[in-house]
């Protein structure tokens, strides 16, 4: 009875264990962020960000699972030294007191025909919630360095002066769309990781 009762729980352990939750760390190498807006009521602009970290945890099962993402809004990058800093003055993004954009999950969804992903959205110290869309979810081995990833895209549309930069709104559309494409890697220990050579 003690050896049928022990496995019993070695069972539902081991269940468990397979069934727990797994985190995944951003690869900020292979992640991109990008901001689009109307200037001038007709052209469309696309700028991005350069350098973005976090992580995400996945639970395989149920489908669900949270997201905590850093952007840096010092490496904002539009193709012009000028009006990377023009955007990163007090009246947008103010990077000198808010250096960091960050989305914080309260509810991912992966589930069903609108896999969502539902949170805290901070930009120069306003934080609102926000949904963002998500496609194209999907974990796998990377094919080039053997190691378990989770990629995905994430989409939302806000509005600037919901976070104190709606100056000049007669140049500027006051919605602005950000993307998400995101690649995130589970953590490898340091040896294993050393012997994993890219495939050639």
């Amino acid at each position: 009875m003690k050896r049928l009762a022990m496995l019993t729980a070695l069972v539902a352990f081991a269940a468990a264990a397979q069934a727990a939750p797994e985190t995944y760390v951003i690869d900020s190498s292979q992640t991109s962020s990008q901001f689009s807006y109307r200037a001038l009521g007709v052209s469309s602009q696309t700028h991005r960000f350069e350098k973005i970290s976090g992580k995400v945890v996945f639970d395989p099962d149920a489908k669900t699972g949270s997201a905590d993402v850093t952007i840096d809004a010092t490496s904002v990058n539009t193709g012009n030294s000028l009006f990377n800093a023009h955007i990163q003055a007090a009246d947008f993004f103010d990077t000198a007191n808010h250096p960091a954009i960050t989305f914080k999950s309260t509810r991912m969804t992966l589930a069903g025909d609108q896999p969502s992903l539902s949170g805290n959205l901070t930009i120069k110290g306003v934080t609102r919630p926000v949904t963002l869309a998500v496609s194209n979810f999907q974990c796998m081995q990377d094919p080039t360095f053997r190691v378990d990833a989770c990629a995905a895209q994430a989409t939302v549309t806000i509005k600037r002066s919901d976070f104190n930069m709606g100056k000049h709104a007669f140049l500027v559309s006051n919605d602005i769309t950000l993307n998400l494409a995101i690649k995130a890697v589970k953590p490898q220990p340091v040896m294993q990781l050393a012997s994993r050579d890219p495939i050639r």
